[in-house]
């Protein structure tokens, strides 16, 4: 038995060790070309004698990169890629090239990924040293440096090819990839500075540019980023985090000579400094300012560089509560950024005058004035950034968090500042001078606050540790602190959304679950709503005030013996607030209702909904169904429900890059209001059903919100519809067949596949289904209007083609309404409409709209 273990064991061990041999094997057959350079990499080394120090000369001279490898040494544009300067960069060169370059190779293929490795390493050498030659007009360190530097290695090809690649990703990864590679490039560049950075940069941008070439397509032209609100926050969040990066890259690389370097020594002036150094300094009296903060530098260690970067630290903590939508995050950060102008910009006057211990010597590429206002800049850019983009952030937490966060970080700042004061005074030889208790609790303010003495102060510290126990006192207790703060932070960021209205959602939320509403109710309890509740209680309308305008969102919610008191009820409340109602997506019963009070309508929508109990896809009408659930079942592809709420995070990321190609390729915002997105599916009631493969690949989701009737659920409403662009075509007919012939299996009673707004069934192509009476009131005017804004905003967003899709499954047709009561209110309405459908449309935006309707109405 014990010899069948050891032989199992070892069988196993094997199979493990041979895993990485299988891995490299298949990774050759696949990428070729990497394999290939990888072995060349090394061979070039060891025969020219590189591989311990670099090459060496007369080998360096043409293949190591520099502004004077034009004319003589052309080729050293290409052949610099092909070495590195030592067994590090041997070494980093493999690794990158296994990690990037292989699933580059496989995704491009291999001659497509040699021309890209071959043309972004050359181009990028080009244009790198056109550019360290255009900067010798520039004065300061950084023309300097670059004039004078020299690098081999891999680096800038495989940025270049990461580039050229993203352009076979989806909309989302594309981005995504983009503007993590730009940004660390762009950072390295500008607080760097070095040639190696600005020849990555460079070449990124050649295959960024030239990796939809290589694919037959054109590139496209920079311009407005059309985004989800999600993931606009999470580029406004990038961006902060980027500009606080940036100062703590320059601080930790010693030979930083960047355009932005000098703003290590604006923010994070920690440097390490050497006991040599050190006494020469406090030898001379003349010195002794300069002593005290060298005395300091040499004790703090990575306590006190954490201290000194703490405004980085804390807008890295706020950029994830910016991700995440919240108020808190932005205001915060918003303070912070414009607190770090204000500093920059006085320490900055204080470098130009000479009254700062730091002269303008070591101040490098910051020489000269200009060279200090430009990194102002930085905040003040990103502060304009989060002015800009205020609308995104509206999220807060519940009522007390920030108060509770308060108290608790007072209480932690007094008890520790009772342990810095007595254990000083326990060990007051540890100090110099000796500690006492004025000296400790003098210096007791400076514990918790960033080294900013070094430069607004001209005044020797009065109390350095001396001992490594002194050490830990002096700088450990405000690490705590900031560490708890900085937790509590990031954890407040996790707790559940607070709205102005979040006491009322919860009240509403137990109506609809009590007594129900029409197929529409659930949408009510999304964000952005306000609530007017009937006397009773028992009833609500869920609407959104803007410009003066109460606009419903769907029908009142409650039991139907109180809806004509509801109707009536919710137009006295807007008389008396001097608002005026209107009744938006509301069906024949609530047009009735209105009409009594004097209220006109239109038809804006039409609902299709689909009986349940006794439906079969049978016959010649169902045909295409028929034929998307075929095909389906061929392809290996089946339905699925989740919950997006529990979903796991492989599978989301997969939900976010479909959404966000779809948002892309719209060129115009996401509509909300009544339409909603991923943050509507993140609900537990809420039902998501995706077509899923065998591989775990999603090609298309649906998200259907519950229909309450007398507290349970009778049905369905079709919300999300997201499909993969290069994912089964039929994936919508495939989900919603799938969805009615699952719910049916259930016993729910129907299935509304919602309505489509600016389309009705006679102007889509559909069977016409609604009351021959329905528009009896409409303005012809108005109506030629409608149909105007539906035929413009097709191409936009599909919603006439939507309603024809719909028809394939033979639904019932339900025409929806808007009800008013004075004509006059109607441009009010039609831009609180707008508003509600399209709140993150830009000024740019409305005019290319506002162009369309006019082409088109001519």
């Amino acid at each position: 038995m014990a010899t069948q273990m050891l032989a199992a064991n070892t069988a196993g061990l094997v199979r493990k060790l041979r895993w990485p041999v299988h891995w490299l094997r298949g990774g050759i057959r696949s990428a070729p070309v990497s394999a290939a350079f990888i072995a060349a990499f090394w061979i070039a080394g060891a025969v020219s004698g590189g591989l311990g120090t670099g090459p060496e000369e007369p080998v360096a001279g043409w293949v190591v990169l520099s502004t004077e490898s034009l004319p003589q040494h052309w080729p050293a544009l290409l052949l610099s890629g092909l070495w590195a300067s030592g067994p590090a960069g041997y070494l980093a060169g493999t690794v990158l090239v296994l990690l990037v370059g292989l699933p580059c190779e496989r995704l491009m293929g291999s001659a497509r990924f040699a021309a890209a490795a071959a043309g972004t390493q050359l181009l990028g050498s080009l244009l790198a040293i056109g550019f360290a030659a255009a900067a010798n007009s520039l004065p300061g360190e950084w023309s300097r440096a670059l004039e004078s530097e020299s690098f081999v290695g891999p680096v800038a090809w495989v940025c270049g090819v990461a580039a050229a690649a993203s352009t076979r990703l989806s909309t989302l990864w594309r981005r995504r990839l983009r503007l993590g590679l730009f940004t660390l490039l762009v950072l390295l560049a500008l607080y760097g500075g070095s040639l190696h950075s600005v020849t990555a940069l460079a070449a990124a941008t050649v295959g960024a540019f030239g990796g939809p070439f290589l694919f037959g397509r054109r590139p496209a032209l920079p311009g407005r980023i059309i985004t989800s609100r999600r993931e606009a926050r999470v580029l406004v969040a990038l961006a902060v985090a980027a500009s606080a990066v940036g100062p703590v890259i320059s601080a930790l690389t010693s030979q930083a000579v960047g355009p932005l370097a000098v703003l290590r020594y604006l923010n994070t002036n920690v440097e390490i400094i050497d006991p040599q150094t050190f006494a020469g300094l406090c030898s001379d009296p003349a010195q002794s300012v300069d002593c005290g903060a060298a005395r300091l530098q040499l004790r703090a260690g990575p306590a006190g560089f954490f201290l000194a970067t703490l405004p980085q630290v804390l807008l890295v903590v706020f950029a994830d509560g910016l991700r995440r939508g919240r108020r808190f995050a932005w205001v915060s950060a918003l303070m912070l950024q414009g607190l770090m102008t204000v500093l920059a910009a006085v320490r900055a006057a204080r470098y130009l005058s000479g009254d700062s211990p730091i002269s303008l010597d070591e101040l490098g590429a910051a020489q000269g004035a200009l060279g200090l206002i430009l990194p102002m800049l930085v905040p003040l850019a990103v502060l304009v950034l989060l002015l800009a983009t205020r609308g995104l952030f509206g999220v807060s937490a519940p009522p007390g968090t920030y108060r509770r966060i308060a108290a608790w970080a007072a209480g932690l700042a007094a008890l520790l500042s009772a342990v810095y004061v007595l254990g000083g005074l326990a060990v007051p030889g540890a100090f110099t001078p000796p500690a006492t208790a004025g000296t400790l609790l003098g210096s007791l303010p400076d514990r918790f606050l960033p080294l900013l003495e070094l430069e607004l102060s001209t005044a020797t510290p009065g109390l350095l540790p001396s001992t490594l126990p002194a050490d830990l006192l002096y700088e450990g207790i405000g690490v705590v602190f900031w560490v708890f703060v900085c937790v509590a932070l990031l954890r407040s960021f996790l707790t559940p959304a607070h709205t102005p209205h979040s006491k009322d959602l919860d009240r509403a939320r137990g109506v609809l679950r009590a007594y129900g509403g029409g197929t529409m109710a659930w949408m009510t309890l999304w964000p952005g709503n306000a609530y007017w509740f009937s006397p009773s209680g028992n009833s609500y309308v869920a609407f959104r005030s803007d410009l003066g305008v109460a606009l419903t969102v769907g029908p009142p919610v409650g039991p139907a013996a109180e809806l004509r008191r509801t109707v009536e009820g919710f137009n006295e409340f807007c008389t008396a607030n001097g608002l005026t109602a209107c009744f938006y997506s509301v069906d024949r019963e609530v047009e009735r209702i209105s009409a009594n009070l004097g209220f006109e309508h239109l038809q804006v929508a039409e609902e299709t909904v689909l009986p349940l109990g006794h439906l079969e896809f049978k016959g010649k009408k169902f045909q295409d169904v028929r034929t998307a659930l075929n095909h389906a079942r061929k392809a290996g592809i089946e339905a699925k429900w989740i919950s997006y709420a529990t979903a796991p995070l492989a599978l989301l990321d997969q939900l976010h890059a479909i959404s966000e190609e779809w948002v892309a390729d719209k060129k115009m915002p996401e509509m909300g209001f009544t339409l909603g997105g991923l943050e509507e599916m993140d609900d537990p009631e809420v039902r998501c059903l995706i077509a899923v493969d065998r591989d775990g690949t999603v090609h298309a989701v649906t998200s259907w919100l519950p229909i309450y009737r007398d507290g349970a659920v009778v049905g369905w409403t079709l919300d999300f519809m997201r499909r993969r662009s290069s994912g089964f075509r039929p994936g919508m007919d495939f989900l919603i067949a799938s969805a009615a012939v699952l719910l049916q299996e259930e016993g729910f009673e129907l299935l509304s596949l919602s309505g489509a707004p600016l389309a009705r069934a006679s102007a889509s192509g559909a069977q016409p289904g609604a009351d021959p009476d329905s528009a009896a009131g409409d303005s012809t005017l108005l109506d030629s209007v409608l149909d105007l804004l539906g035929k413009t905003l097709e191409p936009v967003y599909g919603f006439r083609s939507l309603l024809a899709f719909k028809a394939k499954f033979q639904p019932q047709y339900v025409p929806l309404y808007m009800t008013y009561l004075d004509p006059a209110s109607l441009p009010a309405i039609g831009n609180a409409v707008a508003r509600a459908y399209l709140p993150g449309m830009s000024l740019s935006q409305r005019l290319a709209l506002l162009r369309r309707i006019v082409d088109g109405a001519r």
